[in-house]
C-alpha cells in the first residue's frame, strides 16, 4: 500500500499549470516539522515534500492555498531519478493529492485570501428545524 499523510506549512504560493489537453495541475511545497527529543532544543528540522493535485482539486488549492497557510494532504508517494546538470544523479520524491485539507482558520489567513461565501446565518434559507430544547425526550 502506498499512502502518506503528511501535515506542514505551504513554503510558496502554489503554480497552477494546464496540461496541453486542458487538465490543470496544481504544484506546492509543504514543509512537516520532524519531532525532536527533549533534550535538543533549537531550530527544529523541517522535511520538504513536493506536491501535486489534479483537476478540480488543483484549482481549489490554487485559489485558496498560499504562503504560510496549513494542509493536510492524503495521497501516494513516487520517487523519479534525473542526472543534473552537473551530471550528478538526484533522486526526486513527489506526493500526488488525493485530499488536501486546508487547516488554516479563515480569521488567520489575513484579508488578501479569496474566501468561498459564506453561509447564510437566516434559519428560514436553510433546510434545518429549529428545536427547542424542551422539546427534546432526553
Amino acid at each position: 500500500m502506498n499512502k502518506v499523510f503528511i501535515i506542514g506549512n505551504l513554503t510558496r504560493d502554489p503554480e497552477l499549470r494546464t496540461t496541453s489537453t486542458g487538465i490543470s495541475v496544481c504544484t506546492f511545497t509543504v514543509a512537516v516539522n520532524r519531532r525532536r527529543s527533549g533534550a535538543e532544543a533549537g531550530q527544529p528540522d523541517a522535511d520538504f515534500f513536493r506536491v501535486t493535485a489534479w483537476r478540480q482539486l488543483g484549482e481549489l488549492c490554487n485559489r485558496y492555498l498560499a504562503k504560510g497557510r496549513k494542509v493536510a494532504v492524503v495521497g501516494s508517494i513516487t520517487m523519479s531519478t534525473f542526472t543534473g546538470n552537473d551530471g550528478q544523479v538526484r533522486s526526486n520524491l513527489e506526493v500526488t493529492a488525493d485530499e488536501v485539507e486546508f487547516l488554516t482558520p479563515r480569521s488567520e489567513q489575513g484579508s488578501e485570501s479569496v474566501s468561498a461565501p459564506a453561509a447564510s446565518t437566516d434559519p428560514h434559507d436553510s433546510d434545518f428545524v429549529q428545536v427547542n430544547d424542551d422539546d427534546l425526550p432526553f
